[in-house]
């Protein structure tokens, strides 16, 4: 067999799950990959720690730190008046190329891609046992794409319809370094994680365990 491809690039090839719902595995490097966990402990130094976000009664089963607007259920602040009252850290210059980068790796589009500028992004981490039910991203006043990222343990990703939490939906497994990106008729789709698979994480990626998850948005507002 050619070594031009990997194994890897031959058991996940890039797909399109749906009309602006494009899945890239093996994106970033292991040596990106190493270096946004570093980026990842920095963050959570503060000004505002991780913490899980309340809903109704309950916490989430995530542990959230957000850049440039801080989220909590179902708005945006600049503060993160849910923690500390401290103002979130601001969301990189670097970041907005990633993004730009991402949209047109998924895309093709290079238009799309330079006119594509993230002002927040929710980096969530997820221990063995942590979840997340369907859900749309609907709190953004824009309709531009989420661009997500996955790094360390692989998790069951079930992308679902626009029209509700049932079927029709798919379940793929986000390993560390794959991109997904949905937008277009994609953007409000229902999606959510049904388990974490522990273990399965790249030594080098630089993640001991669980999976951190980088979802970069453009939010629509102004301060």
């Amino acid at each position: 067999m050619s070594t031009l491809f990997s194994e890897s690039f031959l058991d996940r090839p890039r797909r399109e799950l749906g009309p602006g719902a494009v899945w890239v595995p093996d994106w970033l490097s292991l040596e990106e990959q190493r270096w946004l966990v570093d980026r990842f402990h920095e963050w959570g130094r503060g000004p505002v720690p991780p913490r899980a976000a309340k809903i109704g009664s309950g916490e989430m089963s995530v542990q959230t730190v957000c850049l440039g607007w801080h989220w909590q259920p179902y708005a945006y602040s600049r503060t993160a008046t849910d923690v500390n009252g401290n103002r979130v850290l601001e969301f990189p210059d670097w970041m907005v190329r990633l993004g730009r980068k991402a949209i047109f790796e998924a895309t093709g589009d290079a238009e799309a891609a330079a006119n594509y500028t993230p002002d927040t992004a929710l980096v969530n981490y997820y221990s063995d046992d942590s979840k997340m039910g369907m859900h749309q991203d609907r709190d953004e006043q824009s309709t531009q794409p989420v661009v997500s990222i996955s790094i360390g343990d692989t998790c069951q990703f079930r992308f679902g319809n626009t029209l509700n939490r049932n079927r029709p939906y798919e379940d793929i497994a986000l390993a560390s370094g794959d991109l997904f990106v949905f937008g277009g008729p994609a953007r409000l789709a229902y999606h959510g994680v049904t388990k974490i698979l522990p273990g399965t994480a790249p030594t080098e990626c630089g993640l001991a365990s669980g999976r951190i998850n980088i979802t970069m948005r453009v939010t629509g507002l102004d301060d």
